[in-house]
């Protein structure tokens, strides 16, 4: 069951369903309640109307509707001129009304946005609609929710704000689900309207079927890597099963990386939708939308497109660092101390990034600023080091949260050293006759004479000095002068 799916399979449909809490609110969708219900104590961030209890009425927050539009520009949505909610009834122990506030597309419902479009590297991706909805509580387990023998409810995130967006099927495979929603997350965060950083602020459900069968949605995903891990997981399950299986509900269990059944997966008709009567439908003006249209920041896809034609990044980097805009602040933030550009890039794209990913850590754990990475580059730029002495004081100090200039010091003063370096290739050309005499016939195996140099100052040469004491040495020898 580990095969990648890497293509496309005939008949492969892929939807998603992503759940991003609207981080930028102070208050819950529907009451006072504070939003900040992060490292509370179980239960304490709730009132009457979150709880659900008899005579409570909920109060719409416009803050919702107007960071809902946002995304639904920033995705090219069309717009609804009016919204309203319904009811999705359902029984689970972290609903404590036994229904969710929501919004839908059928019956009446009219969503806040849909027909939107998210542009991607493998293609473009529909957006069928965008709604609002409440957050459930959430569960908590002793173990996994399969070996847990009880459950725990914590209402403290009932009733945050959430938006719903629903994918038409056009993913084309598991890499590419979670280059979609990479891709998301960072236009919600350049938005502001989601910190993507926060636990639990972007959830996303799964959507998938072969040759016709029965949709599998596969819920409780952890992350996006885990989005990718559980299709290729389902895909490869699937294509074991006989044809026409049912419609199921499966759970992620990322431990054992497999997906296990939670239940028969419930018709439209078994959440009973019907208008909620507490709630009238709400009007958005389109001078309130021209507003916030007039008010949009600079997005992903922009910025890269600046970083590229300004800055004279690669497309590649100008991606690695747009991808997530924690990076492309601190790059910013790096242009105006006056870094260099197409340097900073590629330490950012390639050897911290790369750091990261081995070691499991976010953007926001490092341990270096701005002003960190200015200073070995210009160190760098200045001729003062060499790259690979830049690149080792630029990982010990991402490793030690020392400044630079802790390490700088020693390197420097003796890298431009002339002296030092003359006399270590005096050694090299002693111990290389016959790679001397091949560099007097041939000035490609100059190289190996400059490697030479490196290995014995262990990387900190000077590697354009070297080069230009090593053709010094070569035009005396073929002179006779030595």
């Amino acid at each position: 069951m580990g095969d990648i799916v890497k293509q496309q399979d005939i008949g492969l449909m892929i939807g998603l369903e992503v759940h991003c809490q609207l981080t930028s609110l102070k208050t819950k969708l529907f009451c006072s309640c504070s939003s900040d219900y992060r490292g509370m104590e179980p239960n304490l961030c709730i009132c009457e109307v979150c709880m659900g209890l008899p005579g409570s009425l909920p109060v719409l927050n416009k803050k919702a509707i107007e960071s809902a539009v946002k995304i639904g520009l920033a995705l090219n949505c069309h717009i609804s001129s009016i919204t309203n909610f319904f009811r999705k009834n359902y029984f689970y122990p972290d609903l404590p009304k036994n229904f969710q506030i929501t919004q839908y597309d059928k019956a009446g419902g009219i969503p806040v946005a849909k027909q939107g479009t998210l542009e991607t590297d493998d293609g473009p991706v529909r957006i069928r609609r965008i709604q609002i909805e409440e957050d459930p509580g959430k569960l908590n387990y002793e173990g996994s929710i399969i070996s847990s023998p009880y459950a725990l409810v914590d209402y403290n995130r009932a009733g945050i704000a959430l938006t719903e967006i629903v994918t038409e099927p056009d993913i084309k495979s598991p890499r590419h689900a979670r280059e979609f929603l990479n891709k998301l997350r960072s236009i919600l965060e350049h938005i502001g309207v989601c910190d993507g950083g926060l636990d639990g602020t972007m959830r996303a459900d799964a959507n998938v079927s072969l040759y016709g069968g029965q949709r599998v949605e596969i819920k409780n995903i952890s992350s996006f890597r885990e989005v990718e891990r559980g299709l290729n997981f389902e895909i490869t399950r699937q294509k074991t099963l006989p044809s026409g299986d049912r419609m199921e509900t499966r759970h992620w269990d990322d431990v054992r990386r497999v997906t296990v059944t939670l239940r028969v997966k419930e018709g439209e008709e078994d959440y009973r939708y019907l208008p909620e009567p507490d709630l009238m439908p709400v009007s958005i003006p389109i001078e309130f939308i021209e507003t916030i249209q007039k008010g949009m920041p600079e997005l992903p896809d922009e910025r890269r497109g600046r970083f590229v034609s300004k800055l004279g990044l690669s497309d590649e980097i100008a991606k690695a660092i747009t991808n997530e805009k924690i990076i492309a602040d601190f790059f910013e933030e790096t242009i105006r101390a006056h870094g260099n550009t197409k340097i900073i890039g590629g330490w950012i794209a390639g050897d911290i990034q790369g750091y990261l990913n081995r070691e499991g850590l976010e953007f926001n754990d490092l341990r270096i600023s701005a002003q960190d990475l200015v200073e070995i580059s210009n160190a760098l730029t200045s001729g003062r080091i060499n790259d690979a002495i830049a690149k080792s004081v630029l990982m010990k100090t991402i490793q030690t949260g020392e400044s630079p200039s802790t390490y700088l010091g020693d390197e420097i003063s003796t890298i431009m050293d002339e002296k030092t370096v003359r006399d270590s290739i005096g050694v090299i050309f002693e111990k290389n006759v016959t790679a001397v005499s091949d560099a007097l016939q041939d000035p490609k195996t100059i190289n190996f004479l400059i490697g030479q140099v490196m290995k014995e100052t262990r990387g900190r040469a000077d590697h354009e000095l070297a080069r230009k004491i090593i053709m010094e040495k070569l035009m005396a020898k073929s002179r006779g002068e030595e």
